[in-house]
């Protein structure tokens, strides 16, 4: 994924204000199971937030790698809340080639 510009990073900041998080890292930390419910995740809002319950201290480090493993970006992470995008494969609709 290409790193997003400080530009970028307001915008979806700002849009990521109404979002709620819709995925929780616990105790089990970054499983497989929590990668694919981000990546489904992904697939449908293109930006969501994820809340570390636990695991705080390596909250940048499991960032990071979920959004390698995504395909994503982290836009921010704000507290114990990261913001994550990617943006969908689908192009908008009514724009036909």
């Amino acid at each position: 994924m290409n790193e997003l510009s400080s530009n970028q990073r307001k915008i979806l900041s700002r849009m990521a204000q109404t979002v709620k998080p819709v995925v929780q890292i616990g105790q089990n930390g970054l499983t497989d199971a929590v990668i694919k419910k981000i990546d489904q995740s992904l697939a449908c809002h293109e930006l969501i937030k994820i809340k570390f319950i636990s695991f705080k201290d390596e909250k940048e480090i499991l960032s990071q790698k979920l959004c390698e493993a995504c395909s994503a970006s982290l836009v921010r992470i704000i507290g114990n809340t990261a913001i994550v995008y990617r943006p969908s494969d689908d192009p908008p609709s009514g724009q036909e080639g």
